[in-house]
């Protein structure tokens, strides 16, 4: 498959397309982290969610937008700063796609906070008592409505753990998908196409599920909780709440559906990636003629260094 060099949003694209596809399954995990309850079941949930909410399990794509919203900045931020791993393979192939991708992980994690914490909370919104819930109309209301109630720096509710996340996810995804998709590669078995990129991706959805599970269940938990009366304080006071309440089950809850949607996500995003790569190296120089009549010769990655800055002064005035 032929490749050329990569643009910025590639991995966002993708990513949105890949996280669209497999939103049902991101909303499951969501709501068993946030159940409170250590013996739930995936059917026992969708059986009570067909039950008793609006729409039954149509529900389940409740905030698919604020989902393609999030890996449009998540993802966007994070395969961005991945580009620029060559830059620190002076240090070695697996070192250095790790280093790229933690750092990538980090400006994903603050970039992509405000529609996480809008996903989740529309993902939750129907299993909350009528006069709890929040009822966004999308994701931009959602970031609007949060602003105006709670204030700016509620949008980063939760940050903390959004953002080692980001890191777990990104290390253990693209640095796993990177290296086995080299080693196969080099193996001389394989030829860069469909068989490598789907195993590379299958291999870093199973090792970013399990790495990234027991902060994903505090992130959850913690984007849940209402801002008035908080019951976490922190990441420490979360965990150590959940272990003493639920056992070390409960950082583990959620991961098959988180990884029946990781897989496929991962491969999704791969492949769709690898094949956005071969399109943009046939008609990419149109676009990029078109861009840049448009906006001119100034790199495209300044705009997202200025929103990343942006949201760095919210947080951290």
């Amino acid at each position: 498959m032929t490749s050329t060099n990569n643009r910025w949003w590639f991995g966002g694209v993708a990513s949105a397309a890949a996280g669209v596809a497999t939103h049902p399954l991101d909303s499951v995990k969501v709501r068993m982290q946030t159940a409170g309850r250590p013996d739930v079941s995936l059917l026992a949930l969708l059986a009570d969610i067909a039950a008793s909410e609006p729409g039954g399990l149509a529900a389940l794509f409740r905030g698919v937008d604020a989902s393609a919203l999030r890996q449009l900045t998540y993802s966007s931020a994070r395969f961005a700063v991945c580009e620029y791993r060559r830059l620190l393979l002076v240090f070695s192939p697996l070192l250095g796609s790790i280093l790229a991708a933690s750092i990538g992980g980090v400006a994903g994690g603050i970039v992509g906070s405000p529609a996480d914490l809008v996903n989740v909370r529309m993902q939750i919104d129907g299993k909350l008592p009528p006069e709890e819930r929040r009822n966004y109309r999308n994701a931009i209301d959602g970031i609007i409505q949060i602003i105006k109630t709670e204030g700016a720096a509620a949008l980063f509710n939760g940050v903390g753990a959004n953002i080692l996340r980001a890191v777990l996810m990104t290390a253990g995804q693209i640095a796993t998908y990177d290296t086995v998709k080299q080693e196969m590669i080099a193996s001389e078995m394989f030829g860069d196409g469909f068989i490598v990129h789907f195993t590379a991706s299958v291999i870093g959805a199973l090792v970013a599920t399990t790495v990234c599970s027991p902060v994903d269940v505090i992130k959850s938990k913690m984007m849940a909780q209402s801002q008035k009366n908080p019951e976490y304080s922190g990441m420490v006071d979360a965990g150590r709440k959940i272990m003493h309440r639920e056992g070390v089950g409960a950082f583990f809850k959620g991961w098959t559906p988180a990884f029946a949607r990781l897989g496929p996500q991962t491969v999704l995003t791969f492949v769709c990636l690898e094949y956005i790569k071969t399109f943009y190296g046939e008609y990419g120089g149109m676009v990029d003629s078109a861009f840049d009549s448009a906006f001119g010769s100034i790199p495209k990655l300044i705009g997202l260094c200025l929103y990343t800055i942006f949201l760095l002064k919210l947080v951290f005035p």
